[in-house]
């Protein structure tokens, strides 16, 4: 599934090549030349995936990297460090700040798209491609199908991606607001009732094949999704 970059990179060669590599493998990428321009845009809109140059003209991409993780709206954001320092201290020092990989420069378009992958399948399995599947209800990311006891279950765009956020992060329970920020994004403004709203039409989705009890209230928490329908 493609995925929102936003790529800090100083250096307009390097960012003009990685970006349109990048747009090539199906992901779409925004991209800041410094720090503050970084910031400037996570407040518009938050990215899928960050990939941050170490050596960045004013804030450096350690600095970047250790607010981005301070800060309780992007704390999950997934990073990957892109940087031609490849002593071992460096690279300790880069996952110790909060990246979640480590590239060293010069690196090929296959392996930063593979990596990339590889960091949103752990981080955020709701932005791949894969397929995911329970109590015989599956839902394929690639063709935009669910399927449940050899029935096609028909849902909205809305539905889809709440189902999909859902079934990859089974069993925790999720606020109204997390909600809103992970399926509607942060820079869509609607009211947390929406939620229900749509939490009403999934179960009624899934009421032809018996999966509707997947999704469960918590009361004065939030929703989540079961891996067993309760009998």
């Amino acid at each position: 599934m493609a995925a929102n970059i936003l790529l800090v990179e100083d250096e307009p060669a390097i960012q003009e090549l990685i970006g349109a590599n990048l747009s090539r493998a199906g992901h779409h990428v925004v991209a800041a030349g410094d720090g503050e321009s970084a910031l400037r845009l996570l407040r518009d809109a938050l990215p899928d995936l960050v990939l941050l140059d170490w050596m960045l003209p004013g804030m450096s991409g350690i600095e970047l990297a250790r607010r981005l993780r301070q800060d309780d709206r992007t704390r999950a954001i997934p990073i990957i460090m892109l940087t031609a320092r490849g002593e071992e201290q460096d690279k300790v020092q880069g996952l110790e700040t909060g990246a979640d990989d480590y590239i060293t420069k010069p690196f090929s378009p296959r392996e930063l798209v593979a990596r990339i992958k590889a960091v949103l399948r752990r981080r955020s399995p709701q932005s791949t491609e894969d397929p995911v599947e329970m109590s015989g209800l599956r839902l394929d990311p690639l063709t935009h199908r669910v399927t449940a006891a050899g029935r096609v279950v028909s849902l909205g765009p809305t539905e889809f991606r709440l189902l999909h956020f859902l079934m990859t992060h089974p069993e925790r329970v999720h606020s109204r607001p997390q909600l809103l920020d992970q399926v509607w994004g942060d820079h869509v403004f609607v009211e947390e009732r929406t939620v229900d709203v749509h939490i009403r039409r999934l179960r009624y989705a899934l009421e032809a094949t018996g999966h509707q009890h997947l999704i469960q209230t918590v009361r004065g928490s939030g929703y989540r999704i079961s891996t067993q329908i309760e009998a």
